[in-house]
């Protein structure tokens, strides 16, 4: 095992745990996916490869607030997440790799 400071500036995890409508999770229609593809397409439009890396991951334990996304290594939190509130997601990742040299 090698172990290494992450490559990114900032990762960022989007939710898509789905409880098949047992409970609220970020799925479940709620559009956690829909958000992953957004962010993906944008960063990638930026040209924020390297930098910025958008993965979907499963329960971050906080269904009942869903969608959820998560930005690592700053530990910013967004909770409620709709695919219209992407691009303010977007901003906050922009001015976090703006500060860092590349």
């Amino acid at each position: 095992m090698n172990r290494q400071n992450s490559p990114y500036v900032c990762h960022v995890f989007v939710c898509v745990n789905d409880r098949k409508g047992e409970r609220k999770s970020c799925a479940d229609g709620q559009g956690g996916l829909a958000i992953k593809e957004l962010l993906k397409n944008e960063a990638a439009k930026r040209g924020w490869g390297g930098r910025v890396r958008v993965s979907q991951c499963g329960c971050m334990g906080l269904c009942q607030k869903g969608p959820n996304v998560m930005l690592y290594p700053q530990g910013i939190w967004f909770s409620e997440v709709a695919p219209a509130l992407a691009p303010d997601i977007l901003d906050v990742i922009e001015k976090l790799i703006a500060t860092k040299a590349p």
